[in-house]
């Protein structure tokens, strides 16, 4: 009885779970944690059902489109897709803009901002004032005067007028610059020194360094051309100078036959998606800071 007594009289010992702000600092992660995987659900749940919308029949799709497992998995979209359509000269057509446009833009785009951030002539901020500017303009309000200037040089129609206007881009300009004004100017100094020249200077000592922002500048340029449709539409109305944004929309307006071939739009939309899926995957992990770029050059 004394032992009970002792024993219900004896303090509860507490357990110490750390301090106020560690217990915060948990709960705020795991906070964060559900909200990243609510996000993450909801930017992936269309793209699953994309995937698995083009693996059903069109009457499967049509009865349960929000279905992630289709009753009777079926390649025949992507069949049709490449057999019955367009599809292989809209890929060729993308691929050729694409590769030439982000080759472009990684050569000017990097050019122009070295020469805005080191570079000295009359006039460069009043250039940089205009970059920012042209930044700040919607891009479809462009589009009328890009079509004059495309007609007026006669190239309406062609791969130059598909490729051209969308060498260089403000974007890639501001990017580039505000990575080289990062570099230290002890890293030109010594090849300035040793007698070379601006040109020489950008392209053997600064360039390499830069590899972070023109990993950045491949990144977005490759989507932003593969994924162009706009300047598309004012360049071109030929039929074998599509290009899959044009082509895909196209066949979501019901180009092939009647009824809505959810199939074969959502296969169409899916193998679209996949280089640059890729290109992201492949190149997330050398997409670093400007400054840690150039340390570690």
């Amino acid at each position: 009885m004394t032992a009970a007594v002792a024993t219900a009289r004896r303090p509860a010992v507490r357990r110490d779970r750390g301090p106020a702000w560690l217990r915060r600092s948990r709960s705020g992660t795991v906070v964060a944690l559900t909200v990243l995987v609510v996000l993450a659900i909801a930017y992936l749940y269309p793209f699953a059902i994309s995937l698995a919308t083009s693996l059903k029949s069109d009457a499967e799709a049509a009865t349960d489109p929000l279905s992630l497992i289709p009753a009777t998995p079926s390649t025949a979209a992507y069949t049709e897709l490449l057999r019955n359509s367009d599809f292989p000269l809209w890929v060729r057509n993308s691929v050729i803009v694409t590769l030439a446009v982000t080759t472009g833009r990684v050569l000017f785009d990097s050019m122009a901002g070295y020469a805005l951030a080191r570079l000295r002539f009359p006039g460069r901020s009043l250039v940089f004032a205009a970059l920012v500017a042209i930044m700040a303009v919607p891009g479809v309000v462009l589009l009328i005067p890009r079509f004059l200037v495309i007609n007026t040089f006669g190239i309406y129609n062609s791969f130059a007028a598909l490729i051209l206007p969308l060498l260089a881009d403000a974007a890639g300009i501001f990017i580039m610059r505000s990575f080289f004004m990062s570099v230290p100017l002890g890293v030109e100094e010594a090849a300035r020194i040793d007698g070379a020249g601006p040109f020489r200077v950008f392209w053997s000592v600064v360039l390499p360094v830069a590899r972070p922002a023109l990993i950045t500048i491949v990144v977005l340029s490759f989507q932003g051309s593969w994924n162009e449709l706009s300047h598309f539409i004012v360049a071109s109305d030929r039929p074998e100078l599509q290009t899959l944004t044009k082509g895909v929309a196209q066949l979501t307006a019901g180009a092939l036959s009647q009824g809505t071939q959810y199939p074969l739009k959502l296969a169409a939309a899916v193998i679209m998606s996949i280089p640059v899926a890729v290109l992201f995957i492949v190149f997330q992990r050398r997409i670093t800071s400007t400054h840690d770029g150039a340390i570690k050059g």
